[in-house]
């Protein structure tokens, strides 16, 4: 597999490669269809200014989130863009069977040939009803625990490679490579890019013993981010895929022409984040509701703390603190995410970035 397809060149006086997570945020007042849009404008606009990747997150049951179909907006998205990477970020292994997997993403790789990204987690993305009514299932457990199980089943089914006697050595995940073994075939060597996400150990371990590149969430566990990318250092095995270890890094930014309006932004996201974690996950809420929003003690420690690891600020502001935060925990690259009640900010906020940056020109 050739290393650019992992590594990503640095532009400008960017530290390391830029990249985007897409949440496909819903603002109050807003729809799906306003959030997918701008999707697409960001896309185009951050494949022109550079960055490496674009990835989309799989979550669901979430009225402000409308990223509950990552392959579906992917394919999208390659219809819209010529060079980007494009991945989930991640698909939640558990919630699927990794057939299913393995074929929306090789189709993926049919239309974006050589640009598909599969970043894989272990958590559901959800709340545990909705996992249980996704998987059929109410022993939510058993699809993280298997995870490991679950990942070598769908790497099988991405290489075509079961062995003689397994059960599914007469399936073939299609598109896939048992298109150019079929006589008259002629099929790409190009499959996936299989990347670990997590949160916490456990990802990190596992992608070090597999030699796989890793993808830690710091935007929403960055007391952990250290530990976990020491971990996946020290753990990493050399493989067909990395000779050394590759470490991305999720990080909450956003940069305004304001000071003021970056601020008020942040204040909404700490209200959106405590809603969902109160269990009323709603619209990414209008900062003015968000301004009028009593928060108790409790809430606004809480959102005291989650504002903390938000990059946010006027564009040198934000550079300085992603420029510390590389220095800080080493990672290969920074994959920003911005949230902001309207699309128009997000946008701007990554013309921002790329202009602190020098990045190419649109």
């Amino acid at each position: 597999m050739p290393a650019d397809e992992i590594r990503g060149a640095v532009h400008g006086t960017a530290p390391v490669p830029l990249s985007v997570l897409d949440l496909v945020t819903v603002g109050a007042g807003s729809t799906a269809s306003d959030a997918l849009r701008t999707s697409v404008e960001l896309a185009r606009l951050t494949e022109a200014r550079g960055f490496h990747r674009y990835w989309v997150a799989e979550h669901h049951s979430m009225p402000g989130v409308a990223s509950s179909s990552p392959a579906v907006i992917l394919a999208n998205l390659a219809a819209h863009t010529d060079r980007i990477r494009l991945g989930s970020g991640g698909v939640m292994l558990p919630n699927h069977a990794p057939l299913v997997i393995a074929e929306q993403f090789g189709t993926l790789e049919a239309l974006a040939p050589g640009r598909i990204d599969l970043g894989l987690g272990r958590a559901p993305g959800t709340d545990g009803a909705t996992a249980a009514a996704l998987r059929r299932s109410d022993t939510l457990n058993e699809g993280a625990d298997d995870f490991p199980q679950q990942l070598a089943e769908l790497t099988r089914f991405l290489d075509d490679d079961f062995p003689d006697g397994h059960p599914y050595a007469r399936i073939h995940a299609i598109p896939g490579p048992v298109q150019g073994s079929t006589p008259g075939g002629v099929q790409s060597a190009h499959r996936p890019v299989i990347w670990l996400l997590g949160s916490s150990g456990f990802s990190a371990r596992l992608a070090g013993m597999l030699g796989l590149p890793f993808a830690f969430a710091h935007h929403f566990s960055a007391q952990n981010t250290v530990p976990a990318l020491d971990l996946y250092r020290e753990t990493f095995r050399p493989s067909e895929v990395l000779a050394e270890p590759y470490a991305l890094i999720g990080v909450s930014a956003l940069a305004t022409d304001d000071e003021a309006e970056a601020a008020r932004q942040v204040r909404a996201t700490a209200l959106n984040m405590l809603r969902l974690r109160l269990g009323r996950p709603g619209l990414f809420p209008d900062p003015e509701d968000a301004a009028r929003h009593e928060f108790s003690p409790m809430e606004e420690e809480f959102a005291a703390s989650f504002t903390r690891n938000i990059v946010h600020g006027t564009a040198d502001e934000v550079r300085a603190g992603l420029d510390d935060l590389h220095k800080r925990t080493g990672a290969d690259e920074l994959m920003l995410t911005s949230h902001a009640h309207r699309g128009e900010l997000r946008l701007r906020s990554y013309e921002l970035i790329a202009d602190a940056y020098g990045l190419p020109a649109a």
